[in-house]
């Protein structure tokens, strides 16, 4: 049989474009599906006149490949992988390598990783991003777990992903699951972008009565500058779309927003690490709450509120919207490196943040000029760990919040929800303040549940209680952690 240099297993779209993208590149791939009639179509059609190998059996797909073995999945995230892994396991020898090019959940890819490394082989928990398109002509694909896997992977990835001033949208991230914990991040910043450009679409059309066409020129102008980036680039084009009736397609797309469980994951981790993820949340929730539609259509008609209209001088609510949405996008990155800073302590993984930013710049779904910055920023400075601390991002958004304060102030007098908005500046003033209001949160918290506090006059680490109303004890409940 042919000898190929990489198999592949899942030919669904992401891996029947990664597919075709290695064959490009020169790499021979084998290619197998646990429903072998889509092997025989995707040779027969896509494939065709192509150095694609199609295999109809886990042990032709071994049999077909050069060790060490490379096998990708492809396939749905959860006990659909964990039962390929059982399958390839007994096929396998000492040093080939497994590799999950799915969305999986990074404790299943660290639990993975210990069963895999055990029995004597490899495995990558490998996250890729860029959809369809980028499968197809270069995605990132950010890569961890057996670290002696990176040189086999390393002349795969590096070739087929995208590439941005001559350096690769990949490399290796660390140690088990942090290639796909890196992804996860990705996707919740990604929710994120997606609801601060929401907001300003709600903006522009309810609060404004802005054209379809008018939008579209405010985006694509947008796209010029600062908030260069795939997501407003194809905001623009959508705005532009029109259907077979000549309207608006946009206007006829249901509101109610689905998602795959990344967001939710970032969000659960974050609360985990302790870590103040609050846009992404609030993005994660704002799906949520345009799935309840028929609550919606009910409440609309029963509770009150001002009209969504906003009056004024265009040209300068539409330079805030723009500063409102470049700040609200600057504190989620920050917000998102912190998790990932987080996560580096607790899992002990060694993250490159500059690296990170790298390999976002092209292929992802988030890629934008914007992380071209953030590359530099934590290259010229690494030791500066929150992104709103770095100096250029500290002066952008000092430059920006005028407007971002003015632009949540007319949304809310007009009823307008902007939910990332305005979390995202409760986070930069709960942040840049250097007094919060959780003294009395943890004087509450002595009072009824004799939790115990900290003195600004003493030592930290030194716990106190009081007897608020001379009918308590004098014995504490417990310490608190923050």
């Amino acid at each position: 049989m042919t000898t190929a240099d990489i198999g592949v297993i899942g030919l669904a779209v992401m891996g029947r474009n990664l597919i075709l993208n290695m064959n490009d590149q020169g790499f021979t791939v084998a290619a197998y599906n646990r429903t072998t009639e889509r092997v025989d179509e995707f040779t027969a059609g896509e494939a065709a006149g192509t150095a694609v190998v199609g295999v109809h059996s886990l042990d032709e797909l071994v049999a077909a490949l050069q060790p060490p073995r490379r096998i990708m999945l492809m396939i749905k995230a959860g006990p659909a992988v964990d039962a390929t892994i059982d399958s390839l396991v007994p096929l396998l020898s000492p040093g080939d390598i497994i590799i999950d090019g799915g969305n999986s959940l990074f404790t299943d890819t660290m639990r993975r990783t210990a069963q895999v490394e055990a029995l004597g082989l490899r495995y990558v928990g490998a996250g890729v991003s860029g959809g369809e398109e980028g499968a197809r002509h270069g995605p990132s694909i950010m890569p961890g777990g057996s670290a002696s896997a990176w040189p086999e992977v390393q002349p795969v990835f590096q070739t087929v992903a995208a590439q941005v001033d001559g350096v690769p949208c990949s490399d290796w991230i660390s140690r088990d699951g942090s290639g796909h914990y890196v992804k996860m991040v990705h996707n919740g910043i990604e929710y994120g972008d997606m609801q601060v450009i929401a907001e300003a679409y709600d903006i522009m059309h309810r609060g404004l009565g802005m054209t379809h066409d008018e939008m579209h020129a405010v985006f694509a102008e947008w796209n010029q500058g600062k908030l260069d980036s795939y997501l407003v680039e194809i905001t623009a084009d959508i705005l532009a779309f029109r259907d077979e009736a000549g309207d608006p397609l946009l206007e006829k797309i249901l509101d109610t927003a689905g998602q795959k469980g990344t967001g939710k994951w970032t969000v659960m981790s974050s609360m985990e690490l302790g870590q103040p993820v609050t846009l992404v949340a609030e993005a994660v929730y704002a799906r949520i709450v345009s799935s309840l539609k028929n609550d919606r259509l009910t409440a609309a008609t029963q509770l009150g509120g001002p009209s969504p209209n906003i009056d004024g001088d265009r040209s300068a609510i539409l330079a805030d919207l723009h500063d409102a949405l470049y700040a609200s996008k600057i504190t989620s990155y920050a917000q998102g490196f912190m998790l990932l800073d987080a996560a580096a302590v607790e899992y002990d993984w060694d993250l490159d943040f500059s690296s990170i930013a790298s390999m976002w710049r092209g292929g992802c779904i988030i890629r934008s000029r914007f992380l071209g910055e953030v590359m530099t920023a934590y290259r010229d400075r690494p030791e500066v760990r929150s992104l709103l601390l770095q100096p250029f991002f500290a002066g952008e958004v000092t430059a920006a919040q005028d407007g971002w304060r003015r632009t949540i102030a007319r949304a809310t007098a007009a009823g307008i929800a902007v939910p990332a908005y305005s979390s995202a500046l409760a986070f930069y003033d709960g942040y840049r303040s250097g007094r919060t209001p959780a003294n009395l949160i943890q004087a509450q918290r002595d009072y009824f549940g004799a939790h115990t506090y900290e003195r600004i006059d003493k030592s930290r680490g030194e716990f106190f209680h009081t007897n608020w109303t001379g009918e308590g004890g004098d014995v504490s409940s417990t310490t608190y952690t923050v």
